[in-house]
C-alpha cells in the first residue's frame, strides 16, 4: 500500500462552524489530515466552514432555503440557475429537506472535469444520489455519524397530532435516499459501535462495509484552566434548543426540581433559543428564565472558559451517535453528567469513574445524577480527572485522522484491484 501523501476532495453539504457536528468535524478532521501531510480541498454549501489557512474552500452555494434569519423561505424564480437549483426547490415544495440531494448534484458537476486532481472523495454524510455518479469517477468514502432515522423516530413520537407527524415524515423523506446510497458506498466510516448497529438495522448497510473510526477533540485546546474559578451550582450543556433528540426539556425539568429544593442552580446553554419555541415556552412555564443563559457563535477558546467556569457539564440527550460535547467536557476536566442514550455509555465510560450516568428521557433520574455531582466535591474532582485521561487516550483528532487515512488507502486499493481484475 503506497504511503504517498493523498489529494483529498472533502464534501460537506452544510458546515456550520460552531453549532452541530458537521462543521466541527469538518474543521478538525481536515486540519488533522493536513497536519499529516495530505492535501485537502473542501467543497461545501452554506453555512460555510471555518478552515485551517492551508485548506482550500470551494463554495457550492445552495439556495440557502434554511438560513438562520428566514428559515423555510421560498426562492425567487431568478435564483434558479441550474438543474441542482430546480431539484432543490422542487423537493422543498413537497415539504422535504432538499439540501443533501441538491448538494450531491453540485458536487458531481464540480468534480466531473477535475477527476485527475484527486485520489479520493470523502463525503461527510450528504449521501445524495449524485454520490453514486461521483463513485463511478473516483474512489469514495463516507462518514455517517448516526442514522437520521433516529431523529425522525424521536420527533414523530413527540409530535402532538397526526398532521405534525405527517409533516415530519415528509421533511425526513431524504433519509430513504441516504439509505439507498449508503448501501452502495464501498466504505462507511462510523463513529461508534452503537452507530454501526443502528445503521445496519435502520438503513440496511452491510457491517462488512463499515469501519469504526472515533472522532476526537484537541486535548491541547480543551484542557483544565486553573486561572478560571468554577461557579458553584453552575451547569453547562450544548443543545439545539428544540431538537427532540438533545433532551433539553428533561434537563430543564431536572433543574426546576433542584431549584424547588432551594438549590441555586444556573444553566448556560451553548446553542440558540427559538423565541416562542417549545424550550422557550417551557423555560417560562417553569419560572427558569432568570437562571438560564443561551450563548451562540462563540469561539472554541470561549467554550473552554465556559467549561472551566462550570461545576458540572451535562449531556441530557435521548440519543447520540458519538457526542463531541461530551468528550470536550471530559477533556476540559469538567465532571460530566450524561445519559446512556445511543453511544453515550460507550463513549463516556463507567458510571462513577469517568462520568455520572442516568437513563435518557427521565428528568427525575437526571436530577438524581446532578445531586450526586453537586453534593460531592471529591467525586467531581475524581471524575473530571479520569474523564480527561480517558479522552486523551482514546479520542484525539490526530488518532482519528491516522485511522481515516488507513481507510482511504484501503478504498483506493480496492478500486485499483477491481480495475486490474476487470482488465484481465
Amino acid at each position: 500500500m503506497s504511503e504517498q501523501p493523498l489529494r483529498l476532495a472533502y464534501l460537506s453539504y452544510r458546515s456550520k462552524p460552531t453549532v452541530g457536528g458537521q462543521g466541527i468535524y469538518t474543521r478538525h478532521i481536515t486540519k488533522a489530515l493536513v497536519d499529516l501531510g495530505h492535501a485537502v480541498e473542501v467543497f461545501s454549501g452554506q453555512p460555510y466552514p471555518v478552515l485551517d489557512p492551508r485548506i482550500a474552500l470551494t463554495k457550492l452555494p445552495s439556495l440557502d432555503i434554511f438560513n438562520d434569519e428566514f428559515p423555510g423561505r421560498f426562492p425567487a424564480y431568478w435564483e434558479l440557475k441550474s438543474l441542482a437549483d430546480l431539484a432543490e426547490v422542487a423537493q422543498f415544495s413537497t415539504g422535504a429537506f432538499s439540501e443533501p440531494f441538491a448538494f450531491s448534484l453540485r458536487a458531481w458537476k464540480e468534480l466531473k472535469p477535475r477527476t485527475t486532481e484527486f485520489d479520493i472523495v470523502h463525503d461527510n454524510q450528504s449521501l445524495g444520489y449524485g454520490m453514486l455518479a461521483i463513485n463511478r469517477m473516483l474512489p469514495v468514502l463516507t462518514t455517517l455519524h448516526h442514522p437520521i432515522t433516529v431523529d425522525r423516530r424521536l420527533e414523530m413520537e413527540a409530535a402532538p397530532n397526526w398532521r405534525k407527524r405527517w409533516s415530519i415524515g415528509r421533511w425526513y423523506s431524504f433519509v430513504e435516499m441516504q439509505a439507498r446510497v449508503a448501501r452502495r458506498m464501498p466504505r462507511i466510516l462510523v463513529v461508534s459501535e452503537n452507530s454501526i448497529d443502528d445503521i445496519h438495522n435502520d438503513m440496511g448497510v452491510e457491517r462488512s462495509h463499515m469501519r469504526l473510526v472515533h472522532v476526537g477533540v484537541d486535548p491541547d485546546l480543551f484542557k483544565p484552566n486553573p486561572r478560571v474559578s468554577r461557579r458553584p451550582g453552575h451547569l453547562l450543556t450544548t443543545a439545539s434548543a428544540d431538537a427532540e433528540m438533545k433532551g433539553l426539556k428533561f434537563l430543564l425539568g431536572a433543574m426546576a426540581k433542584l431549584r424547588a429544593e432551594g438549590r441555586d442552580i444556573r444553566l448556560t446553554v451553548i446553542g440558540r433559543a427559538k423565541p416562542g419555541g417549545p424550550s422557550d415556552t417551557l423555560i417560562t412555564d417553569l419560572d427558569l428564565t432568570p437562571y438560564i443563559t443561551f450563548v451562540s457563535g462563540v469561539t472554541d477558546e470561549r467554550i473552554v472558559e465556559l467549561y472551566s467556569e462550570s461545576e458540572v457539564a451535562v449531556v441530557p440527550s435521548l440519543y447520540e451517535g458519538f457526542s463531541l460535547p461530551a468528550v470536550e467536557a471530559m477533556a476540559s476536566g469538567t465532571p460530566l453528567v450524561a445519559t446512556t442514550g445511543g453511544a453515550l455509555k460507550e463513549v463516556t465510560g463507567t458510571d462513577g469513574e469517568t462520568v455520572l450516568q442516568c437513563e435518557p428521557g427521565n428528568a427525575d433520574a437526571l436530577a438524581d445524577a446532578l445531586r450526586r455531582a453537586l453534593d460531592d466535591p471529591e467525586l467531581r474532582d475524581r471524575i473530571g480527572a479520569a474523564g480527561r485521561q480517558r479522552v486523551s487516550e482514546l479520542y484525539t483528532w490526530r488518532q482519528s485522522a491516522i485511522r481515516t487515512v488507513e481507510q482511504y488507502r484501503e478504498v483506493i486499493d480496492l478500486r485499483t484491484h477491481a480495475a486490474d481484475g476487470a482488465s484481465r
